[in-house]
């Protein structure tokens, strides 16, 4: 009977003993992967769950028209940001929502890191969010007609700050 026990014990501590990968890393590796390989359409990546999907017309204001999104399978800024998160944390932890929304979920840093999100606007309404790479730069789904891209953080005058979960 003892032996069962110590063996439960040694695989108890095992377990925990080997470290979780960094959500972050994923996060990164995630945003970089989905460079150039998603356009932009707004509303796209708030279907049922996270990740690519057909956009909405309501509330677009692109300068292409008649707006595309709903023929456009893509993602627009918080979507992007919703499924590389979800990817890094094993699950939806932004949840559906605009970027009001996500900032609602984080809170401000001083000292971005790589993997942070970037939010553009006013505390009282953003508008735009990537994924912080460092250098200066981000990873995004800046507008329609573009596909998921690099950015500098300087691309929008109007930066509100970095966020971290």
């Amino acid at each position: 009977m003892k032996i069962p026990v110590i063996v439960a014990l040694v695989l108890a501590c095992a377990v925990a003993s080997v470290p979780r990968p960094d959500p972050r890393d994923q996060i990164l590796a995630s945003a970089h992967a989905l460079i150039g390989r998603y356009p932009y359409s707004w509303g796209g990546g708030h279907a049922g769950s996270a990740g690519p999907s057909f956009g909405i017309c309501q509330g677009y204001r692109g300068d292409i028209r008649p707006c595309p999104a709903t023929t456009t399978h893509g993602l627009d800024c918080s979507g992007l940001t919703r499924w590389v998160y979800e990817i890094g944390y094993d699950h939806d932890v932004l949840g559906p929502g605009t970027t009001d929304d996500h900032l609602r979920r984080m809170r401000p840093v001083n000292d971005p890191a790589p993997g942070d999100l970037v939010f553009f606007g006013t505390k009282k309404r953003t508008h735009h969010v990537g994924v912080y790479i460092g250098g200066g730069r981000m990873i995004n789904a800046f507008k329609t007609g573009t596909r998921v891209r690099v950015d500098p953080v300087n691309a929008l005058d109007d930066l509100l700050g970095y966020y971290r979960l």
